[in-house]
C-alpha cells in the first residue's frame, strides 16, 4: 500500500468500527468542557469524569467558581492528581474568562492558549469539541499510533500534529482523533497489546515495530 492507500485503510476501518464516537469526558457546555480537560492532563477520563459532577455541583460557571477558594477547588478535584497546579489554573482561568470573555470561553485558539494552565492540546480540544472548529489534538493514543502506523516519526507531539493534519482531510479532523482515541485505548494500547485484535497496525504497521512485537513474542 502507498501512503495515501494507508491513510485511507486507518479512515475505513475506524469509522467501520466507531460510526458514531463518543466524546471521552462529561461536559455541557465549554466552560464545562475546558474544566474536564484541564483535568484530564496526566488523569484518566474515567477518574475525571467521577470527580467533575462533585465540582461542578458547587461551581459550573466561572462566577460560581471564583466563589470558592483556591483551596476549596483543590480539595474536590485532589483525586485527579496535580491538584495544587489545577486548583491555580481553574481559579485563574475564572477570574480571566469573567474580565475579559464576559464569563464565556473564547471560540479562539489564541485566546484560550493565554488562559493559565490552558496548553496547546487544551485548546485544540476545547477548539474542536465546543466549537466544532477542525483540530487535531495529540494525546498519547495519537501519537504512538501515528508512529506505529508509520504516518509519523514520533519525534514529538508537535511532528505528529503537523503529519495527522497533513495526510487526513481536514473536514474529518474531529472525529478522527476520537476514533483513534477510543482506538488506541481498546485494539492498540501501550501495555498488555494484542496485534492479533489490532487490524490496523497488523496491516499498515512500521516494521520495526512489527518486528519488535514478534521479537518479545518469541522470547516470552
Amino acid at each position: 500500500m502507498n501512503k495515501q492507500e494507508k491513510v485511507q485503510f486507518v479512515i475505513d476501518t475506524l469509522q467501520e468500527i466507531y460510526p458514531n464516537v463518543p466524546i471521552p469526558l462529561d461536559h455541557k457546555d465549554p466552560y464545562t468542557l475546558l474544566i474536564a480537560v484541564l483535568l484530564s492532563a496526566q488523569s484518566t477520563d474515567v477518574r475525571v469524569n467521577q470527580i467533575t459532577p462533585l465540582l461542578f455541583a458547587k461551581a459550573d460557571n466561572p462566577h460560581a467558581m471564583i466563589r470558592l477558594s483556591e483551596e476549596e477547588i483543590r480539595e474536590i478535584i485532589k483525586p485527579v492528581g496535580l491538584s495544587p497546579m489545577k486548583a491555580k489554573g481553574i481559579y485563574g482561568l475564572s477570574k480571566i474568562l469573567i474580565e475579559k470573555h464576559n464569563g464565556e470561553v473564547p471560540a479562539d485558539i489564541d485566546a484560550l492558549e493565554e488562559l493559565p494552565a490552558v496548553g496547546h492540546k487544551t485548546a485544540s480540544v476545547v477548539m474542536s469539541q465546543a466549537f466544532n472548529v477542525p483540530s487535531f489534538p495529540v494525546d498519547t493514543h495519537i501519537h504512538r499510533l501515528m508512529y506505529r502506523w508509520n504516518l509519523s516519526n514520533g519525534k514529538n507531539v508537535v511532528q505528529t500534529e503537523k503529519d495527522a493534519k497533513r495526510l487526513f482531510p481536514k473536514e474529518l479532523w474531529n472525529e478522527l482523533h476520537l476514533q483513534i482515541i477510543w482506538y488506541g485505548r481498546e485494539y492498540s494500547p501501550a501495555r498488555g497489546w494484542d496485534l492479533e485484535k489490532d487490524v490496523i497496525t497488523r496491516t499498515i504497521g512500521r516494521k520495526s515495530v512489527l518486528d519488535e512485537y514478534y521479537k518479545k513474542r518469541t522470547r516470552g
